[in-house]
């Protein structure tokens, strides 16, 4: 029976805590107004996600490794999705509807 005596595990979980913390700081400070347009236009964030979730999937050594990565998969890709259909609704409101007389100079 060996022991892991590696750190990195610890390192991992300092990284998490630590942009969970910044991700919350910077999230809470946004006024209201400007949170959907830089949400709408942040998400390119959500296709390096399904990067780094296909990159464990296609790197695991076991089948729970393999569904873990799968379901970031998954979860990514429909965020993604989501992402894009808030954006498209997000601009359909500023769209002109077909009975509004526009008027001309």
């Amino acid at each position: 029976m060996s022991i892991d005596l590696s750190m990195s595990w610890l390192i991992g979980l300092y990284v998490f805590m630590l942009a969970a913390f910044t991700g919350y700081e910077v999230i809470s400070r946004v006024p209201s107004i400007l949170h959907t347009p830089l949400m709408s236009g942040s998400n390119f964030v959500h296709g390096i996600v399904v990067v780094g979730a296909l990159h464990a999937l296609f790197n695991a050594q076991t089948v729970a490794g393999q569904a873990i990565g799968f379901i970031g998969v998954l979860l990514g890709a429909g965020n993604a999705a989501g992402g894009y259909v808030v954006t498209d609704r997000m601009l359909a409101m500023f769209k002109p509807t077909a009975g509004t007389a526009t008027k001309k100079e």
